[in-house]
This record gives structure tokens, C-alpha cells and sequence, in this order.
């Protein structure tokens, strides 16, 4: 047993990385250093000395139609976002916004893809020009705008004078929302695409696990899931963004969601959930039918991600007719990527997968030179084979891996020695591999495993969206200072402290649990070197507070012992906790936009703080416990049940405040996602652990899976034998019965 883990440190470092453009990330731009934040960084900045006054005074001009997205989105935002409405031009040409589209407005000499999404901005006394390659590009440029504005102190706005010409290093810039272990209302991904636009994102990897209803298995979609009329929904709010909402689909492996059904179980290897058999033509009818629901569902989307993530065990299964080598699991995969490839191309889709284990380099050519690998490899010897191939890649990047609560932005102190945060790792992972291979775009992951909230996840989305337009334009301190001014508006205050100290509570959280053998799954099923490798589970738990006998009120020390140092840093957590919680509800109290995102992210403060109350409350207890065996040993009987009594009492304040902080941050949850596992019209969300992996998120069918690591310590059942002690105690000292 694993008695204390050694909490981690958090630093801010600076930025380490060769830019695009092979230069040293550049120090602070021109408008950062004039006070202004744009994300992503524009590539082309003129400014002239003074500053321009926007006020109501202005109006606007165009010869797009009323309903255009950009004109739609100016109006809308410089309302929500700085409370200012701008009407149309009449007579007078003063002080006007002039929205137009030309061809050529840009010079950029970028390929058609990436030309179309210029613009440009001048910016002069009496008349600001916004003019795109195209309706994209016009409608980035008001983007740029109205990130440019601020308040004067007078009542009014002010803008930079000058010029900015820009337009994205990349073709594709997308963001990830995985669904395994939660769905997001409607309302709720709506706003998403909307701050997507706003950072000039044109893609979603949207892994819809069962979260879809799939018409021709509908036993498959979870209670709630999206209908093929709601996605298309979702897909054209983002199409109309210009933001493609991309079906993600897990398969052949990760397929649990389907597999867990005993209407699948023949199709699964060897009998694991996880992965499907591929020597079986009814895997591959499942697949594609699935594909088939989803490409009806997502009209306007040019691509479809078939996944092909963690495929360990391709060849593993009864019916296929070869051994199972490395050379068959690498063939039985370029099988299964050319089929889905035909099928997708068919139906007009370019398909994206990650073309990984266990594929081999040699085998590159064995695929369609139009396959998009959406995870750049670092073997050398398979990135040429897709160079000659002619195989374009993204660069992958990840703002979520295993933490539990809160993502490690920023670097973190592991085993004695420091590594980057994930913002630092975003621009290290763009700025390297932008000269390799034949990179068209970025893909930032968020993963759902440990069931983080997706307004955890909004900083590093934004860091993909600006070192997806622009690598190394701006360092990860003035991408993290433009983050806070632009997405919660400039007045919130130490927004950045708030994210490093939450990041610390979180790392505490995580690392103060024992890891045990788990009582709660049996061994997985193998994972990505063989089946029966690396079957090992693990629970998170905690001893609970020791019990004492009830004829000397005799124990032995836990947390005045061995959990000593722990008890110490829990009590040091909890004080730096109730500073975390101030600072947010002054934010709370003063953010301009996304109110709701500190709201997730107090609720998240909440129950790391209830973490480190509790285990600094079990010293507490431990220390009452002592007294009360001091107190018997000089026959001090009725002292020593008062002390007893209080011990109990104190050790039953903590699963109340449990009960508490958890009932809150459900509540918070709730208002952007469905209830976990929920049952709904009397179809019950069907729970079956995966085979393979284990997920957090993935212990319990709700939200309790955050809870569980406290609950199975057992701690009400210890208080009902203290219980049990103190009447013993009282008898055998004679004493009244105490009122429990």
C-alpha cells in the first residue's frame, strides 16, 4: 500500500520551444503590449500611435444580407459582450464599420484552403474596414474586432489605430468533445461553437459513443441521446459558423458502448468488450450501419472520424484463420482501414483515423493516399512512408489525459523532476512538427476518461486555437493573460492565479489517495502489448480513523502516525482552499462573461477542499481519541466518554459536508449536462465496465464515481461502531447511557 503520495508543485514555465518561423518565441506583440488580447494572435500588426473611440455613434455598413453570419455576430456580441448596439449607415459615412467580401482582399499566396479564411482590418478615424478572402474570412475578421475593443473609462470603447492582416497557418484547427461518460445539453454545445468561432476554430471531433440514437441499432444510444434530428442541429450551428462538426467514431476498438450489449456479445474478441472481431463480417455490417446513421445525421460535413484508436487486438479472436503476430494485427488493420475508407468515400466523406499501433511502417503504402492520420507519429520510418505516400496528418495535442478534477496546465513537479504543463506541451507538440511530414491541421484532445467538466478544458482549447492559427506568435504567459481578458472579460481580476492554485488542489486531491488491488473490478483484460499484460487494478481509498476498544479506549495511531505528513499537508490544503474559494466568488461576483465556467470550477474547489477537510478532520479525531485514551488510563471515565463522544461527533460533520459539497457540484453539473446514467422514459442507462480500460469516470454509472473513493472508506460505519464503544465504555464505567 502506497501510504502517501508527495502532492505536486505547480510553476508556471516559460516558453522553451523554436517558433513556426524558427525564431524564439517571440516576447509579448504590439497589441498585447498596447493592452489589447486576440485569439489567436493576428500574424500582421501595424498600429498607429493613438487609439480610436467607438461609441454608440457609429453604425454599420454592407452589402451582405442582414442574415449573414457576420453581420448577425457583430451586432449580437458588441450587444452581449459590451452592451453597445450599432444600427445601420444612412446618409452620413462617418464613423462607420464597412463589412465586405473580396476575393483577393489578402495577399497570401497560402493554398485555396487557407486563403479563403483571410482578412483584413483598417482601422482609421471615422471608418473601420472588415473585409475577408470570403464569408469565413469577413466573419474572422469581426471576430479580431471584437476582441479589440475596450472599455475608455468613459462610457465608450476604444480600438487600435491601424492594420491587421491575418489569416491561419493551418487549414484545420480542431477542438475534441468526447461524450463517454457525460452529454452536454444542446444549449450548452451551442455556446460552445460559439466561443469555438470566437477563437476562429473550424472543426469539432465529436465522439459520440452512445450518445446518439444510430436508427438502425437503437439499443445502442444511451436514455437522451441525441437524435439524428438534434445533431443535425448541432451541425448546422456550427456549419453556419463555419465550424464542421465531425462524427467521431470509436471502432473497431474502444467499443464498449456497443459490445457491453448482449446482442453484440458474438461480435466481440476473444470475449473482451473492448474490442470487436475483425475476422467476422457482421462487425463490419455493425460498423458501417453505425457510420451510415451518422453521415445521414451530419449533412454539410466533408469528413468522418472512423477512430481506429488502441486497436491491441485486431487479430485476437476465434474466427480468424491466421496466428496472431505483430505482422497479421498490422495487416487485419489496413483491412479494416481500406473497407471504411471505400464506405466513406462512397458517401462522399474523406475519412480521418489514428494511424498508430499496431500498424507498421511498412504497411503505410498499403493505405489511400486521401486517409488523414489524425496523430502525427514520431517514428521516423512511418512518417516517410506517409510523405511518399502523400499523406497529409494533424498534429495531435492533448488537453486531457488521466488527472482527476482539473488539467495540468501548467508544469508540474513529478518524481523529483519538472514537466511542462499541457499549454507549454500544446506549443511544443505545434511549433515541432509544423516542418514534418505533411501537416494540414491541429487536433486538441480533451478526453472524458476521468470525467472532467468541458469548462475545465476551455484554456487549453484556446491554446490549440491559437498555436493552431498562429504557432509561437504569443508565449504561453501572454496566451494565458489574452485567455482571461478575452474569454472572462478584462475587470475578473488573478484569473491565472485562480487556474494555478485549483490546478495545486487538484494535484493534492489526486495524489493524497492510497492506491490499492482493486475490490471493485476484476483484472482487464490484457492491454497494448498482449492480452493478460498489465491487468493490474487499482481503487483509491484512505484507512478510516482508528477504532479504540471499549475497555481502555486503546488504539493504534493512523493519522498521527503514518499519515502524519499527509494530515499536515491536508491541513495546509484546506487553508489555501478557503483563500481559493474567496478569490472565486469575488470573480463570480465581478466576471463579465462565462460566469457559469467559474461556477464549475468553485464546485470543483469545493470538493478538493472537502478532500483535504476531511483528512485534516480525521487527525482531529485521531488527536480527541488520544485525550480520551489518556483520560481512562487516570480514571478519568467520564472524561474520557465526553472526548469519545466529541470524536464522534466531529468524524460525523464530514460525510454531512460531503453530502453538501456533492449534492452542489451536481446541481452546478446539471445545468449544462444531463444527469449521469440517467433513466428516461423507462429506458435505464445500461452499465457495463469495460474489459480493457479502466476510466474513472467510467467506477459508477453517476456522478457518484467523484465520491466513491471517499465512501469506501467506510467512515458512517466506523462512526456507528464508536457508537457501539461508547455505550460499551459507559456500562462498564458505570456511567449513563450516552445520547448518540
Amino acid at each position: 500500500m502506497n501510504t502517501y503520495r508527495t502532492w505536486f508543485s505547480v510553476a508556471v514555465i516559460g516558453c522553451l520551444t523554436l517558433c513556426w518561423t524558427g525564431q524564439a518565441a517571440q516576447s509579448p506583440g504590439e497589441l498585447f503590449l498596447r493592452g489589447y488580447s486576440v485569439i489567436p494572435s493576428p500574424r500582421s500588426v501595424r498600429l498607429e500611435t493613438d487609439d480610436l473611440e467607438f461609441s454608440r455613434n457609429w453604425t454599420y455598413e454592407t452589402a451582405l444580407p442582414a442574415k449573414h453570419i457576420a453581420v448577425r455576430s457583430l451586432l449580437a456580441d458588441l450587444r452581449e459582450l459590451h452592451g453597445l448596439s450599432l444600427g445601420p449607415a444612412r446618409s452620413a459615412k462617418t464613423d462607420v464599420v464597412v463589412l465586405a467580401v473580396r476575393t483577393d482582399a489578402v495577399h497570401t499566396e497560402a493554398k485555396k484552403e487557407i486563403h479563403r479564411q483571410a482578412y483584413r482590418i483598417t482601422a482609421a478615424q471615422n471608418r473601420i474596414l472588415i473585409e475577408g478572402n470570403s464569408d469565413q474570412g469577413v466573419f474572422y475578421g469581426v471576430q479580431t474586432f471584437l476582441q479589440l475593443l475596450k472599455a475608455n473609462g468613459k462610457g465608450s470603447l476604444r480600438l487600435p489605430a491601424g492594420t491587421i492582416q491575418d489569416w491561419p497557418a493551418f487549414e484545420l484547427r480542431f477542438l475534441h468533445w468526447d461524450t463517454k461518460h457525460h452529454q452536454d445539453r444542446i444549449e450548452t454545445l451551442k455556446r460552445y461553437l460559439d466561443w469555438s468561432a470566437r477563437f476562429k476554430v473550424n472543426m469539432i471531433g465529436f465522439e459520440l459513443e452512445d450518445k446518439f440514437e444510430y436508427p438502425s441499432h437503437p439499443i445502442i444510444g444511451a436514455p437522451a441521446a441525441y437524435t439524428p434530428a438534434e445533431l443535425q442541429e448541432i451541425v448546422n450551428y456550427g456549419l453556419e459558423r463555419f465550424i464542421q462538426v465531425v462524427p467521431q467514431i470509436q471502432s473497431p476498438a474502444h467499443m464498449t458502448y456497443v459490445l457491453k450489449h448482449p446482442e453484440f456479445a458474438d461480435l466481440r474478441a476473444d470475449g473482451n468488450n473492448y474490442q470487436s472481431c475483425l475476422c467476422d463480417e457482421r462487425t463490419y455490417q455493425l460498423i458501417f450501419s453505425m457510420y451510415e446513421d451518422v453521415i445521414e445525421a451530419t449533412k454539410g460535413v466533408d469528413y468522418l472520424h472512423v477512430s481506429t484508436d488502441e486497436v491491441y487486438y485486431p487479430d485476437l479472436c476465434e474466427k480468424c484463420d491466421q496466428p496472431h503476430s505483430a505482422e497479421n494485427r498490422s495487416l487485419r488493420w489496413i483491412e479494416f482501414a481500406n473497407r471504411a475508407h471505400k464506405f466513406l468515400s462512397e458517401r462522399g466523406r474523406r475519412m480521418l483515423a489514428w494511424v498508430e499501433y499496431p500498424v507498421l511502417p511498412q504497411h503505410i503504402r498499403l493505405l489511400p493516399p486521401d486517409l488523414v492520420n489524425g496523430v502525427m507519429s514520431g517514428n521516423p520510418v512511418q512518417m516517410r512512408e506517409e510523405v511518399a505516400r502523400g499523406m497529409d496528418q494533424l498534429i495531435y495535442t492533448s488537453m486531457q489525459g488521466e488527472e482527476l478534477l482539473f488539467p495540468d496546465y501548467f508544469s508540474v513537479e513529478r518524481n523529483g523532476k519538472l514537466q511542462p504543463g499541457r499549454l507549454e506541451q500544446t506549443l511544443r507538440d505545434i511549433s515541432s512538427s509544423i516542418s514534418q511530414g505533411r501537416p494540414i491541421g491541429v487536433y486538441g484532445a480533451a478526453w472524458d476518461d476521468s470525467g472532467l467538466h468541458c469548462e475545465t478544458f476551455w484554456l487549453g482549447w484556446s491554446a490549440v486555437a491559437q498555436y493552431g492559427w498562429s504557432p509561437g506568435l504569443a508565449s504561453v504567459g501572454q496566451h494565458l493573460a489574452d485567455f482571461v481578458n478575452v474569454f472572462y472579460g478584462p475587470r475578473v481580476g488573478d484569473l491565472a492565479g485562480i487556474y494555478r492554485a485549483l490546478q495545486s488542489q487538484a494535484r493534492f486531491f489526486e495524489s493524497s489517495w492510497d492506491r490499492v488491488p482493486s475490490h471493485v473490478r476484476g483484472r482487464a483484460y490484457g492491454n497494448s502489448r498482449a492480452k493478460g499484460i498489465g491487468g493490474e487494478r487499482e481503487d483509491l481509498t484512505l484507512p478510516s480513523p482508528p477504532l479504540p476498544d471499549a475497555a481502555k479506549l486503546e488504539f493504534a495511531p493512523i493519522y498521527t502516525s503514518r499519515y502524519a505528513e499527509l494530515a499536515t499537508s491536508a491541513a495546509r490544503m484546506a487553508e489555501a482552499n478557503e483563500a481559493l474559494v474567496e478569490r472565486l466568488h469575488q470573480a463570480i461576483a465581478g466576471v463579465e462573461r462565462n460566469r457559469y465556467n467559474l461556477e464549475v470550477l468553485l464546485s470543483i474547489a469545493n470538493l478538493a477542499g472537502h478532500q483535504a477537510r476531511m483528512i485534516a478532520g480525521f487527525r482531529t479525531v485521531e488527536q480527541l481519541l488520544s485525550d480520551a485514551r489518556s483520560a481512562a488510563a487516570g480514571q478519568h471515565s467520564e472524561r474520557a466518554l465526553e472526548l469519545l463522544i466529541e470524536a464522534r461527533r466531529q468524524a460525523g460533520q464530514i460525510p454531512r459536508d460531503s453530502a453538501r459539497v456533492f449534492q452542489s457540484l451536481r446541481n452546478t453539473w446539471e445545468k449544462s449536462r444531463f444527469p449521469k446514467g440517467q433513466e428516461v422514459n423507462g429506458k435505464k442507462f445500461y452499465h457495463v465496465m469495460d474489459d480493457t480500460k479502466d476510466h474513472w469516470a467510467d467506477r459508477r454509472p453517476d456522478l457518484s464515481y467523484m465520491i466513491a473513493p471517499e465512501e469506501s472508506i467506510g467512515l458512517e460505519e466506523w462512526i456507528k461502531k464508536v457508537g457501539e464503544v461508547a455505550r460499551a465504555y459507559a456500562k462498564a464505567n458505570n456511567l449513563p447511557e450516552p445520547e448518540l
